[in-house]
Parts: C-alpha cells; structure tokens; sequence
C-alpha cells in the first residue's frame, strides 16, 4: 500500500521562481525513502511541502501530494492542520526548539492523541509509543520537562510524537544531526525497526550520504531544486549514475579507510539563477554542448531507476586515493598546552564534573582531535581553551605562557591567535548584521586592517569557503544551516588565527561542501602552520583531518594515539564501541587507488 504519491510538485518564490519544481516519487508504507543533496538543493523544501506547507514567502503552485489516498495541495490552512499529525508527521533537525518547553513529556504525547485520535486510549497510546522508542513511561518520566532530558531523549521523544497518532507518513528531517555516533546509530535502528513494525511509509531528509545510504530502501538525490537521480539505495551509492551523485560519494569520509576527500569543484547554483539546461553543467567534467541548451529529462535507466542526464552511461566509476598518514618524527613545541585541567558546572543536584585532569599539547600544523559521546566533556573542553567557561584546575598555555581562565582578560593578541567555530551555526552569527560586516569587522578588530583591504578579504574568504560573492550582502537568515556555518569558519579564518578550535564544524555541512573546508583547513595547515583543536563525532571527518586523537569518556581521557593506529585498532571498549557505531558506505561504493 503506498503511503504517499507525489507528482509534478513545484514551490516557487513571490516573484515565480522555482525553488524545487517537477518533483515525482512515491513511497510505499513499510519503506523509506532518503532524500540527499548539497544545501539550497530544496530537500528541506521537498520534507515540508509533504505537509501542504511552504515556508515563509514560498507557495506550492502546483503539483500533488497525495497522503493515503488525500490530496493535500490547495487545502487551506484550517484544513492542513487537522490532517498534520493524523496523515502525516514531521521530525525536524532540532527536538530542542520543536518541543514546547513549558509543557510536560506526557502532556506533549497525550494532547497529540486526545486532538487527532480521539478513537484511541490517550493513556495506552502514549504508554506504547514510549516503550517502542525505548523511554520509560513511569509517572516520574512523564512529568519531567524537555530541557530536563538528554539530546537522545529528546529526539526519541520526538519521533514518539511522530508516531503516536500512526499516520502513513512521517518526514524526518536531518534528524540525527549532532548527535554522537554512538546515539545516532541507535537512532537510526529505532528508526528503522518503528518502520517496519507499524508499517508507515518515510523520507528521510539529509545532507549525510553515508547515514541515508544506511537507512534508506530508495535514494533520492537533489540538485537545483530537481531530482538528478533516483534508485535503490545500495545501487545508487555503489555504481552512481549522474556525476553529480558521483561527486556526493567522492566527498563521503570513511573511518576504516581514511582517504583524501574529493569535494565537487564550483558553487551550487542558487534560487533564480538557474539556467535553461542542465545546472549541474558548470560543475560537470562530461558537460557537453547539448547540455546547455535544455533541461535533461529524467529517464529511466533501468526498471524503477531514473536518471537526469543525456551521458549518464558514461559516467566513471568513484576513485579514492587513501590518505597518507605520516609519523612524525621530528619533537615539535606545542603551541597549545593544556595541563590538568578540571572544569564542571553547577545544577540542582550540585557540582557536576564534565571534565577531570585533562592533559595534551598541540603542536603548529597539528590537528588534534577530541571525539566522546555528547556529555563526555569535548565541548566543555574546547570552551575552556578559549576562555568561554573557567575551570576549577589546571593550566592553559600558549606558546609556554600561561592564559588567563577568561577570554575578556586575555590580551587581544592572545584572542586572535585562538579563534573558535561553534556547533550552532544559527547562533553563531547576529541576525541584524550582513555577512561582510560580520566578516570585515573580525578582520579590522582583530588584525587592525583598513575597511577596503577587509572588504577585499571577505570576498576572498567567502570563495574559500564555497560562497559566491553575493552572500557578502545577506543576512543569516537568508541563509541556509550549511551556509551559516561556512560564514562563521570564514570569519573565524579571517582573523588569521594560529589556533583554530572547531566545535562540530561540519555536522551542518553537505558532503561536498565539507571536503571542500577540510581541503581548506588542511592546507592552511600545511602552508601556514595552523594547529586544530577539532571536536567532532564523524569519526570519518577525523580519519580525514586529525595527526592524533583523544577519546573521552565521562569527562576523562580513556585512549589517545594517531589516528591511523586508533581508528584501525582501538584497545579500550569504549573506543572499540565509537568505531563500530560509525556509519560508512558501503565499501563496494568506492574504487580505492594504490
């Protein structure tokens, strides 16, 4: 039984241009469908028109989206509501700011059930659906607020709000962003099994080929507001069809065989400037005259497999060359030393302890990589090393000088020198300042340049970071997650840092787009001596990135070695238990070079 059937969908801007357009796919109930592609791509525009929704100044100008057998497109917006929740659901990247902080865990479930199932016993549906995401149902639980649970709690909880009323469809979006390897496959199983056992059809929404490759039956892969190619999953990762998918797979890090990312050369096109023919052809090695002049059609290439180009069977096989992991053999200062540091905070329950005699250096043109569930202290850490949060013991050094506990002490030398990229990229930059501002004023504050020399660096920095010039002049939001991000990495740069401190740079970022950074990032390495403090939970980022690893268990230091003898041999269980927990492509996906 198919739980939904989309076809001819189009969302398009107030002025008319098409944000995704001629959408077609269908999804049986007991099956998921992954939707893939960089950002601006319209994936997330895809999840949320499955609603009957566009966002703000967007509208659906046509198309159907047909829900167990009712048609959702030109329904108004009274009438959507009732249906939301009852034929379909949506999961979105954040459960922190999705559910509703003042009302408690139970009450969040129960009203989903009492509005749109009434049929239903609230209080059995609300006990079941709890014990198939694995949360207790006790009465303890049940009173406790959002903010009181964990991020994988909160996440389950979610899907549970998802799946209570059982609608034939649920759309997740990125909903494993974030999250630490470890949880994120505990995600994704219970993702699956709840699929399977109450028979719902899904699209999963994400930028991370590797964990929809994962999860998905079908794979859906998005450029430019259209679907480029579309398949069975293990297919389409193994043999890709368009070059774009190709280029996706390319760029996928893998921890077992740490290898040189590929990024896809060029920027994504953006909304309202697509051209007649083929938007992948500026970034394309098989373009060729034909594709230029008129959209591709999306034929089919073999059985229900469909593709969005005129030399599709000439596209090459994916080759990795593996990335060479050097011993370093020359004793090097560090440049950053840390030195029994100890830092918690306080709760309800007292004096929490998040990290405790914390001990490693690093060293110029070193990237040294702190990898740990979410809470074992990674990011408690980082904030320290910065002067974001005092510790309670222990000593930070730079170049043999020891800093002051607070950033605001800190010389404004020492400040430049240790810049930090945070996790959040919506809170990360001020929504009232443009891009070039935001960027010009790091440079001049912090490196005492002239406003044109910074106007001048702020394009520069933008290209690195896979921005065309036109974002200088936008807002944050304006801007998609991924884009957000590369700002803040470029305003981070901008300030010719010696330090960079990378909180979970790249979870917001496309593949590409994150081969393309980590390139960045390396060869500023090399060529400028930049040292890395990189906390990350892809521990195929630190395959690709890291000189050294430290794995951190409840705030201590439980394993640390090179990345190549750590990753490949891991003694400690907790380490052995990250590893194995860590998603990856299937390995036939890919052709490795000698």
């Amino acid at each position: 039984m198919t739980g939904v059937v989309v076809s001819g969908l189009t969302v398009v801007t107030p002025g008319g241009a098409p944000i995704v357009e001629d959408i077609d796919f269908s999804v049986e109930r007991g099956c998921i469908l992954g939707i893939v592609g960089e950002s601006g791509s319209g994936k997330t525009t895809v999840g949320v028109a499955l609603l009957g929704y566009a966002r703000a100044g967007a509208r659906i100008s046509g198309g159907s989206v047909r829900i167990g057998g009712e048609e959702l497109v030109g329904r108004d917006e009274k009438n959507l509501r009732g249906l939301r929740g009852r034929l379909v659901s949506y999961i979105s990247q954040d459960p922190g700011t999705a559910l509703n902080p003042s009302i408690r865990v139970g009450a969040l479930v129960r009203e989903l059930v009492e509005i749109h199932r009434p049929d239903l016993d609230a209080d059995a549906a609300v006990e079941s659906i709890l014990e198939r995401v694995q949360l207790p149902s006790t009465k303890a639980f049940l009173r406790r607020y959002p903010h009181q649970l964990s991020g994988g709690q909160q996440q389950r909880l979610a899907i549970a709000m998802a799946l209570v009323c059982e609608p034939p469809l649920v759309v997740l979006d990125e909903p494993t962003t974030g999250l630490d390897v470890v949880t994120q496959a505990h995600i994704l199983l219970e993702v699956r099994r709840l699929c399977d056992e109450l028979d719902v059809a899904m699209v999963y929404v994400s930028h991370d080929l590797a964990v929809v490759a994962e999860i998905s039956d079908r794979i859906a892969v998005m450029y430019a507001g259209r679907i480029v190619e579309e398949g069975d999953a293990t297919r389409l990762v193994q043999a890709p069809r368009h070059p774009y998918t190709r280029g996706l797979a390319a760029s996928v890090p893998d921890h077992v065989d740490p290898r040189v990312l590929v990024g896809i050369p060029g920027i994504a096109v953006g909304v309202g400037d697509r051209s007649t023919g083929c938007a992948f052809a500026p970034r394309c090695d098989l373009v060729a005259e034909e594709c230029t002049r008129e959209m591709p059609v999306l034929e089919v290439a073999a059985g229900d497999e469909r593709v969005r180009c005129i030399r599709w069977r000439e596209t090459p096989a994916v080759h990795i060359a593996p990335r060479l992991l050097h011993v370093e053999s020359v004793v090097r200062s560090p440049l950053l030393t840390v030195e029994g540091l100890s830092a918690g905070f306080r709760s309800r329950d007292g004096e929490v302890v998040a990290a405790r005699d914390i001990s490693f250096g690093v060293s110029p043109a070193e990237c040294v990589a702190l990898v740990g569930e979410s809470g074992s202290g990674k990011t408690t850490i980082a904030r320290c090393v910065v002067g974001l949060h005092v510790s309670s013991a222990g000593r930070i050094l730079l170049d043999d000088v020891a800093l002051p506990a607070q950033a605001r002490a800190r010389s404004g030398e020492a400040r430049r020198r240790i810049q930090i990229v945070f996790q959040n990229p919506y809170d990360s930059l001020n929504p009232r300042v443009d891009v070039e501002s935001a960027l010009a004023w790091a440079a001049r504050q912090l490196r005492g340049i002239g406003r044109e020399e910074a106007r001048t660096e702020v394009i520069e920095m933008l290209e690195k970071v896979r921005l065309p010039a036109v974002s200088a002049h936008r807002y944050p939001g304006e801007l998609s997650g991924g884009e957000r991000q590369r700002v803040a990495i470029a305003r981070a740069l901008i300030a010719h840092p010696d330090l960079l401190v990378c909180d979970e740079v790249t979870s917001a970022l496309d593949v590409s787009v994150q081969a393309a950074v980590l390139d960045l990032l390396g060869e500023l390495k090399t060529s400028l001596g930049l040292a890395m403090l990189f906390i990350t939970h892809d521990l195929g980022v630190v395959a690709s990135v890291a000189d050294r690893v430290l794995v951190l268990e409840q705030g201590q230091i439980c394993e640390d070695g090179p990345v190549g003898r750590l990753l490949s041999q891991p003694t400690h269980a907790y380490t052995q238990r990250l590893v194995a927990a860590a998603p990856r492509l299937p390995e036939a996906s890919v052709s490795v070079e000698a």
